[in-house]
C-alpha cells in the first residue's frame, strides 16, 4: 500500500492527497480504523436506544476517548501526569460515552493482540472498577503510580526524561531554527504564511511563548520557520501548522518551542440540550481542555486564521501519546483500570458530591452475577465491535478497490 508521495504535492493537490493518506492510515488495522474513524461511533449513538446508555450529570466530556487521546502531559509549571491529550470533540455531555469509546478501544487492542475474548470482558470489568475508584475518592499521586501498568509507566518515564533536542529530532527532525520540508512538512501558500505572521504578532500569541519555562512576560517573540504539518487521522484534511518561534532571554540567549496550530471544527460527539458552551469551536476545545486535561488547557488559546477558527498550544517534549498496539492479559487488564480512572478523575471534578453519588450509583446497576460491569456497557462495546469489524473490512474493500483503478 502507498502512504503519502515522495514529491511534496502541489497546494491544489493537497486535500486529495491528504484524504487518501487518512484511508491508508485506517486500512492498517481494525484498531487505526476505530481511532481513526470516530464519526462511526456516534452514528451508533445516534440509533442506540435511549434506555441502553446511561443518561449520567452534565460534565465536559472527551467525546473521543480512545487510548491514543491519553498520555503524558507537562504543565506549565513542568509537572509531568497522564491525562487526556486530545479535546477536539468535546463537549457537555453524557460521560457515559466517554466510558463506552474506550472500552471499545480497548476491546479492538485485545483483538490486535489476538488476546481472548474472555480478557476483553474482565477488561471492561477492570475498566469500570478503575472509573468508579476514581469517582469516589481520587486516587493520589502516589497511589496513581503504584497502580500504573507498566506499559503506560514506560511511557510516563520516557516523557519525564525527553528533552528540546530530542522533541525537535523526532517532530522536526532536526535541531537548528527551521522546519525542513518533505514527507510530514509541506510549503505554506502565500496566505498562509502572511496570516501565520500575523498570529505571532498578537499579544495572545506571545503571551502563550512566554508563558512557559518562566520565560520574561515581555520577551520579544519572533516567527522563525513555519509549514503545513501532516499530523493525526481523524483530523487530516484540516488546517494544521507547526511554527517554530524564538523567544528571547537575556541578550546573547534564546530559548525555541515549537508551537501546534490546528483547525477546530464542529463536534460530531452528542451535547446535552440546554447546556452553555462557547458558540466559537476553538473555545469549545479550549473551555474543555480546562475541565478535562488542566496541563493542556493551561497552555492553550483560541484564536482565527484565515476566518476559521483554531487553538494554538506549546508542544512540550514530555506530551506524548500511547502507543498500545500489543498487551499480555495482565497488561491490558491494568491498562483498562489505569487509563479509566485518568478518565475518572476528569470527569470527577467537575461533579460535586451529590453528582458523584448518584453517578456512582447508576454505574452500579444492570451487572449480573457472572460479569461486573455494567450490562449496558458490555452489551454497547459488543454491538460497536461488530459494527467497526464490518466497516473496517469494507474500508479495506473499497480502498483496494480505489488503489487498483488508481
Amino acid at each position: 500500500m502507498k502512504a503519502l508521495p515522495r514529491r511534496i504535492p502541489q497546494f491544489k493537490d493537497r486535500q486529495a492527497v491528504l484524504a487518501h493518506y487518512r484511508n491508508w492510515k485506517m486500512a492498517r488495522s481494525a484498531h487505526a480504523y476505530v481511532r481513526g474513524n470516530a464519526l462511526k461511533f456516534y452514528e451508533w449513538l445516534a440509533t442506540a436506544p435511549g434506555r441502553t446508555v446511561p443518561r449520567g450529570p452534565a460534565v465536559w466530556i472527551c467525546g473521543d476517548c480512545h487510548i491514543g487521546n491519553l498520555g503524558p502531559l507537562a504543565s506549565a509549571k513542568g509537572h509531568v501526569d497522564v491525562q487526556i491529550r486530545d479535546l477536539d470533540q468535546t463537549v457537555i455531555g453524557n460521560p457515559a460515552h466517554d466510558l463506552i469509546r474506550l472500552g471499545l478501544s480497548l476491546a479492538t487492542a485485545a483483538r490486535g493482540s489476538d488476546l481472548p475474548g474472555v480478557i476483553t470482558a474482565k477488561m471492561l470489568e477492570q475498566m469500570i472498577g478503575g472509573y468508579e475508584k476514581a469517582l469516589e475518592s481520587g486516587l493520589d499521586e502516589k497511589h496513581e503510580r503504584d497502580r500504573m501498568p507498566k506499559v503506560v509507566h514506560r511511557v510516563l518515564r520516557l516523557a519525564v526524561r525527553r528533552t528540546w533536542p530530542q522533541l525537535a529530532t523526532e517532530r522536526i527532525e532536526d535541531t537548528r531554527p527551521m522546519i525542513p520540508l518533505g514527507r510530514h512538512f509541506w510549503p505554506l501558500s502565500k496566505d498562509e504564511k502572511r496570516e501565520l505572521g500575523r498570529l505571532f504578532a498578537t499579544d495572545a500569541a506571545r503571551r502563550l511563548a512566554t508563558s512557559l519555562r518562566s520565560r520574561d512576560n515581555d520577551a520579544h517573540v519572533e516567527l522563525v520557520d513555519a509549514a503545513y504539518w501532516v499530523k493525526g487521522c481523524s483530523s487530516l484534511g484540516r488546517l494544521r501548522f507547526a511554527a517554530l518561534v524564538e523567544v528571547a532571554r537575556g541578550r546573547n540567549n534564546s530559548d525555541l518551542c515549537l508551537i501546534d496550530v490546528k483547525e477546530a471544527v464542529q463536534a460530531s460527539a452528542p451535547r446535552y440540550p440546554r447546556v452553555k458552551m462557547p458558540r466559537d469551536n476553538a473555545e469549545r476545545v479550549v473551555e474543555g481542555a480546562r475541565h478535562l486535561a488542566p496541563s493542556l488547557g493551561d497552555r492553550m488559546i483560541a484564536s482565527r486564521f484565515l476566518d476559521r477558527s483554531v487553538f494554538i498550544r506549546e508542544l512540550r517534549p514530555q506530551d506524548l501519546k500511547l502507543e498500545i498496539d500489543q498487551l499480555s492479559q495482565d497488561e491490558a487488564m491494568a491498562a483498562a483500570r489505569f487509563l479509566a480512572s485518568v478518565v475518572g478523575k476528569a470527569h470527577a471534578r467537575q461533579m460535586d458530591s451529590e453528582d458523584r453519588a448518584k453517578w456512582l450509583s447508576e454505574l452500579a446497576r444492570n451487572r449480573s452475577k457472572s460479569l461486573d460491569a455494567p450490562s449496558w456497557l458490555w452489551t454497547s462495546v459488543v454491538e460497536l465491535v461488530v459494527t467497526h469489524e464490518a466497516a473496517y473490512l469494507e474500508h479495506c474493500r473499497r480502498y483496494a478497490t480505489d488503489q487498483a483503478a488508481a
